[in-house]
Order: structure tokens, then sequence, then C-alpha cells
């Protein structure tokens, strides 16, 4: 089965709270400690999601993506989180870790480029930890470039550096 994308509802954040704390422990656990990953629960997660969308759901767009019925990834957008008028922010893309390789991923990518270039945007931006060289892999190969930009965050305890990429929404 082929996998379809649409806009989330509010049924859907505990839900993407839980495929969110899958993603995250499969993708980070090659390089951050189980003691890092294993807070937020999948119930917390959930929690911050429905927290998250009641301040933010006029301005971000969060997309799921099904397959056979079942919830495997989501996408969230929304403005520069450096104040440019110009420039939306990829806050995030999650898949369920069996979903890896399988286009799901492209495809809320491609979804979410088409979305800022309609919202006006002319440049996207992200954040991605800079030892996810899975990730990191990934938006590169979609035409995402290291902007030279790093930050510091911790997830759990465990301090993470992150690498800002850009790519212009124009001329595309």
């Amino acid at each position: 089965m082929t996998v379809t994308l649409r806009p989330a509802v509010a049924d859907d954040l505990v839900p993407v709270g839980a495929l969110h704390q899958r993603s995250r422990v499969a993708a980070y656990s090659s390089f951050l400690p189980p003691g890092a990953l294993a807070e937020p629960t999948p119930e917390a997660m959930g929690a911050y999601w429905v927290e998250r969308w009641t301040w933010e759901r006029d301005e971000h767009l969060m997309t799921v993506a099904e397959r056979d019925g079942r919830l495997v990834g989501f996408s969230y957008l929304g403005p520069d989180d450096a104040g440019d008028p110009a420039t939306g922010l990829l806050n995030a893309i999650h898949l369920d870790p069996t979903e890896r390789g399988r286009g799901t991923g492209r495809a809320l990518m491609v979804d979410a480029l088409d979305t800022m270039r309609t919202r006006g945007w002319r440049r996207g931006v992200l954040w991605v930890l800079e030892r996810n060289l899975a990730a990191r892999h990934f938006y590169e190969c979609g035409g995402w470039q290291a902007t030279g930009e790093r930050r510091e965050e911790r997830i759990g305890r465990a301090p993470t550096a992150q690498l800002r990429y850009a790519r212009q929404l124009t001329g595309c």
C-alpha cells in the first residue's frame, strides 16, 4: 500500500507523541545514552504535542503520514525561529522505525517544501543533530545544505550539537 498524507487533527496528537518517541529512540540510540532517551515517555510526548498544538496551530502545520490506516510519520513546520518572514522552519520529520527506506520521509519532505512555497516562504531552514548522520544524508539528498550555524541543546541530560541547514524554495 502507498502512504497517504493529510493535515493532522487534534485526535492525532497523542499517537504522534508515541511515534515521535519511538522515532527518537531508533534514530538517536547509536550516539546518545539510554538514559537520555528514556524520557519523555510516549504518554508525556503525547501531552507535549497536545500542549504545543494548542499554542502553535494557527502558525504551524503538522502533516501526518498513514499507511493502511496506521500513523507512520509526521512533519511539522512553521515560521523561522530567527524571525525572518521570508523563511520557514521545518521543525521535524519523524517516522515510525518500520518506515525507514520506504519513501515516507521523502514524501513528507516534498509536501513540506510545497507547503512552504505556498505560504510564500522563499527559503527553508531546519536543525538536525550533528551526530545523526542518516538524517543529515537524507536532508542533503533533498537539496539542503549546512549553513555553518551550530547550537547545543539537551536531550535528557545529554548535550547535543545541532547544525542548521537551509535551502532555497524559489526557482525549484
